[in-house]
């Protein structure tokens, strides 16, 4: 930082930041550490496995706070101590309570008697004006059944940069649309020299999406939150590399709560090496779940 102009021998002399300005690099982590300690102060323990999430567990009473960036979530069993953090929180920050949760980060949701829908129909049809597709024949799959896309095949499309901001955005709606998980995958290979074989596979995905803007996941409540996870492979599925694909999903209680699509790093010799590295993703996203799960008191899986 330098002295401001005017200040006599201001070569000789130093500025004391006493407060992170915005904009700073350490301004964020600044920010952070103070939420911390506020939240500390109020009783709460920080997560093990998220240190975006913070737990009050005391006798019979249970709050749980989800934290990213300034967007906080506040939800537990009792209304007392929510109401007390908030009043807590807005002396020392001045924050404004927008009541029950309805919107976060792009995500809509929706409460319905049989459970909580999780959607992104704004971004969506942000997303399909932007795209400018015509999407008046919405397609009936994610891709075009048996396509195999290639690196080098086809002319360069002139416009890389508007390719990778639509396989960036489906990247976002993949956040409630599992079913999109490998097209964006896929995609997202061919960032660097798109080519139009590749721009054609996106318009179709985009009118796949036009097809059902609106589609979510649902939240379900059950008596019996048991841990599912299911895994799979394609061998050597990439033309290119011919590393194989891994896919897995997790549900709990029957609803999704994590699911990926990845190439694998290194080159299966058989397609059970495929498979059991599959498995091995899975089990590692079950363990860190199980561990996530049991701070907030669900034990029986």
């Amino acid at each position: 930082m330098k002295a401001p102009e005017g200040l006599p021998n201001s070569s000789k002399k130093f500025c004391l930041l006493k407060k992170s300005l915005y904009g700073l690099k350490q301004a964020s982590r600044q920010w952070f550490a103070k939420l911390v300690s506020e939240l500390l102060s109020q009783g709460f323990s920080q997560s093990k496995n998220d240190y975006s999430l913070f737990i009050r567990d005391q006798q019979n009473s249970f709050t749980a706070v989800a934290v990213y960036v300034d967007d906080i979530l506040i939800t537990g069993n009792d209304q007392s101590v929510i109401s007390t953090l908030k009043t807590h929180l807005h002396q020392v920050f001045s924050i404004k309570d927008l009541g029950k949760l309805h919107y976060f980060l792009g995500i809509e949701i929706g409460y319905l008697p049989n459970g909580i829908a999780l959607t992104q129909q704004k971004f969506t049809k942000d997303l399909l004006q932007s795209s400018k597709v015509d999407i008046s024949k919405p397609a009936v799959t994610p891709l075009p059944q048996n396509l195999k896309l290639h690196q080098d095949e086809g002319e360069l499309y002139s416009k890389p940069s508007y390719y990778r901001k639509m396989v960036g955005k489906l990247n976002f709606l993949t956040h409630t649309r599992p079913d999109l998980a490998y097209t964006v995958q896929h995609l997202s290979q061919f960032m660097q020299t798109p080519r139009l074989p590749h721009i054609n596979a996106l318009h179709h995905t985009l009118r796949y999406v036009a097809r059902a803007s609106g589609q979510g996941i649902l939240i379900q409540g059950s008596d019996k939150l048991t841990l599912q996870a299911f895994s799979d492979s394609d061998w050597a599925s990439c033309p290119n590399s011919r590393r194989s694909i891994t896919g897995y999903i997790l549900l709990l209680g029957g609803s999704p709560i994590a699911w990926k699509s990845k190439k694998q790093s290194t080159v299966s010799k058989s397609s059970s090496e495929a498979e059991y590295r599959a498995m091995s993703s899975a089990a590692s996203e079950v363990a860190w779940v199980v561990r996530l799960l049991a701070e907030l008191q669900i034990h029986s899986l």
